[in-house]
């Protein structure tokens, strides 16, 4: 699958989308295996643009490690600072509808009016009418 070139613009707008993300790709010693290109490919598939950190590698190294992975998955190249690589492929199919149905909308219950004395909880003070009460005594500043 050979992926499309980006314009200069689309390009631009992708290190602006990739800015804010994490890397969800490791690489590490062990290099490009199958089950980091498989990772890759899900990650891909899953969000389209995504974050590959790549540990240990010189530049060179990394570059054409970037190629393979660009090659092998049929993305495009973003970006490529330091140890992260940013990839990007169209995403071909919607993702998978999840297999529980939609939740409905909460809904807030009615409100009720309340008795202030007979609420659970609301303690002998607040049960005695407002006459059998004891005053609180005023005080006056100054």
């Amino acid at each position: 699958m050979q992926a499309v070139p980006l314009t200069p613009a689309a390009r631009q707008a992708l290190k602006a989308r990739a800015h804010a993300l994490a890397p969800v790709v490791l690489v590490g010693a062990g290099g490009l295996t199958p089950a980091v290109f498989a990772e890759i490919d899900r990650a891909l598939a899953a969000h389209e643009l995504i974050k590959i950190r790549v540990a240990g590698e010189d530049r060179t190294a990394r570059e054409r490690l970037l190629a393979r992975i660009c090659e092998r998955s049929g993305s495009v190249p973003v970006q490529h600072i330091g140890k992260i690589l940013v990839v990007y492929r169209e995403r071909v199919e919607p993702p998978p509808a999840s297999a529980a149905p939609p939740r409905p909308a909460a809904r807030k219950p009615p409100a009720v009016a309340r008795d202030r004395g007979t609420r659970p909880g609301a303690g002998a003070r607040a049960a005695r009418p407002p006459a059998q009460r004891p005053r609180r005594a005023r005080v006056r500043p100054r």
